[in-house]
């Protein structure tokens, strides 16, 4: 059987059940279960009423009578009394369960999936959406879409408590019955205006809840530009805006709820007084028994809690509805990069070809236009091009984390896209200038939960250079980094990043300006290690860099100039040098900037010796 259809337009109470449709769908048998034990919550709660009218009948009033009763007649009372509670008990403990594990099981499941279309879908989508609409609508618009799942068995049972009532007091006394009914209409009208006036200020409360979640997160996330500039107030007034108006809005949800209950709670309490009314003129005329009408009376008082129920479910409609669009936008989202069958099936490094790539993240304004170029096994391949050449677009490439508007990448001729679903992987490791690092040990940073020893590890290190300052912590290898490796410097990061990488033993190694955060004497031993790691290797790699300095350039065989979008020339650095102005200028360019930056740097070293010397003598004097 399909999955139910949510239309798309139509009024927020029908796409709203049509939501509610889809839950049960997905968990039948627990909304069975649940639907199940409200069902004879409400039947029990009906039937407290019939045992309170024959109660009166068959023992209160003949006590009254006689002066006195006998202990059967209260046995009896209070046995019925007591099975009826403890039938009610099990109805509501059922009842809340089931509706607890359909809502969490029904949030899990779509966490899942809105989660596995993220995985999904390649990194070009990811770009167009902020992160914190991608967090909000993993978590909180999940929940949102759910919340009616709560009240839902619960009102699907009191609507049986309510033909339970209805019957039950039109058998007692259809006259009385029929005067108390008189508010139906009433309670129906003061619904549906409710309903029409809380829809749109619950919708409204759910879309700015995104939209401060959205604030929220970019906030965090900047902390360290929003503080280094000074701009917390302006933050502070950026995040006021949102959660200003969503507590005008949640307070308006509630003034109109605050207003509503009230009324659903007076309304059944007319229809007792006029039950009482003409109930005390039948008992008199002998038309009617006593316990009739305190049977019909009480039940009345009971009419109350089904329409709040039902106002509990549809109050939550337009919140869901609103979620469910928000979820969906991500669930059918297209774009998901096709995966072949085929096999990386070489274990020694790999060969890379790159045909006629093209590629452009706007219409008609190409970053990458007409890339060829061939890295042959185990060579070691420098690209060199100034910034906004398509450097680092060219890497997301060749990791296949997007796919070419035209041409083709290939590795031992193989097709990138013709490859398997986390076949790639395998072979081709990436170490990205910006290193990322999760709020976790060393160790779990670079195995990544991956099978490898803790001698892989550290020979990893010492490759990176990163050995010497993991021993001098003080946990070693279980040192906790903090959120994105707070916790280290700049170098000792990417240090960790390129570890995280060679502990793979990948067959294809890409580095994007993986070691500029580094000393350039710390980058000469990392770049001599790699190349006789590299060329000492059982299984050598290959191995493709994004350079700027001079130091990292002479680690290559071959050399690659990118300017715009293009190869505008190849060969080896010094072939380049050569013929090529405008690469010997940028070379020339980066180079002249890394030495003043050095410079800086010994004369900051410099200046914080001679305080820590003032001092020192100051102290002694």
């Amino acid at each position: 059987m399909p999955q139910p259809k949510v239309p798309s337009k139509g009024s927020v109470t029908r796409r709203g059940f049509a939501v509610l449709r889809v839950a049960i769908w997905e968990e039948p048998w627990v909304f069975a279960l649940s639907v199940l034990a409200s069902v004879l919550y409400g039947a029990m709660t009906v039937a407290d009423g019939w045992a309170l009218g024959w109660a009166t009948d068959h023992v209160i009033r003949p006590a009254l009578e006689r002066g006195d009763t006998t202990f059967g007649a209260i046995a009896s009372m209070v046995s019925l009394f007591l099975g009826i509670a403890v039938l009610r008990a099990i109805g509501v403990v059922g009842r809340r369960i089931g509706a607890g594990v359909m809502q969490f099981r029904l949030q899990a499941t779509y966490r899942q999936r809105v989660t596995r279309q993220y995985l999904k879908l390649p990194l070009e989508w990811h770009h167009k959406h902020p992160t914190g609409e991608l967090l909000s609508n993993a978590n909180a618009d999940v929940e949102s879409t759910w919340y009616p799942i709560a009240p839902l068995p619960m009102a699907v049972g009191v609507i049986a408590m309510l033909v339970f009532a209805t019957v039950a007091m039109f058998a007692a006394d259809p006259w009385l019955a029929a005067v108390g009914c008189l508010v139906f209409p009433l309670v129906f009208v003061a619904n549906v205006i409710f309903q029409r006036t809380l829809q749109p200020l619950a919708t409204r409360a759910q879309e700015l809840r995104a939209d401060v979640s959205e604030v929220a997160h970019e906030s965090f996330d900047g902390a360290l530009v929003v503080k280094t500039l000074g701009r917390e107030a302006a933050e502070t007034e950026r995040f006021r805006a949102p959660t200003y108006e969503l507590r005008d809005a949640n307070i308006a949800v509630n003034k109109a709820r605050g207003a509503f209950d009230p009324v659903i709670e007076g309304l059944p309490r007319i229809g007792v007084l006029a039950v009482l009314l003409v109930g005390v003129g039948r008992v008199s005329s002998g038309a009617a028994e006593a316990g009739d009408v305190v049977q019909v009376a009480f039940l009345f008082t009971l009419i109350g809690f089904p329409i709040r129920a039902l106002g509990w479910v549809l109050g939550e409609l337009p919140r869901s509805v609103v979620g469910w669009d928000r979820v969906q936008r991500v669930i059918t989202a297209e774009g998901g990069m096709e995966y072949g069958a085929e096999k990386l099936t070489h274990s020694s490094a790999a060969r890379l070809e790159v045909s006629d790539v093209r590629f452009g993240y706007l219409p008609d304004r190409d970053v990458l236009a007409g890339v060829d170029f061939t890295v042959e096994p185990g060579r070691t391949v420098a690209v060199v091009g100034p910034t906004g050449a398509g450097k680092s677009t060219m890497t997301t490439l060749l990791t296949r984390l997007i796919d070419p508007e035209e041409g083709s990448v290939k590795v031992d001729d193989h097709d990138l896209r013709s490859l398997a679903r986390d076949e790639l992987a395998g072979s081709v490791a990436l170490v990205a200038q910006t290193a990322f690092l999760f709020d976790d040990t060393i160790r779990g940073n670079i195995t990544l939960g991956g099978d490898y020893t803790d001698d892989d590890v550290w020979d990893s290190l010492r490759i990176a250079q990163g050995d010497g300052f993991v021993k001098s912590l003080s946990h070693g290898l279980d040192t906790k980094v903090g959120e994105r490796g707070t916790t280290l410097s700049g170098g000792q990061r990417q240090r960790i990043a390129l570890a995280r990488a060679l502990v793979r033993r990948p067959r294809l190694l890409i580095l994007d300006d993986a070691t500029s955060a580094v000393d350039p004497q710390v980058e000469a031993r990392i770049l001599a290690g790699l190349r006789t790691a590299v060329q000492g290797a059982e299984a050598a790699t290959t191995v493709l860099v994004i350079a700027y300095r001079k130091a990292t350039i002479a680690l290559a065989d071959e050399v690659l100039f990118l300017d715009g979008g293009r190869i505008a020339d190849q060969g080896s650095h010094l072939e380049l040098q050569a013929r090529s102005a405008a690469y010997r200028d940028l070379v020339d360019a980066y180079e002249k900037d890394a030495a003043r930056r050095e410079e800086e740097a010994a004369l900051e070293a410099d200046m914080d010796r001679d305080l820590d010397t003032y001092d020192a003598e100051g102290a002694s004097a």
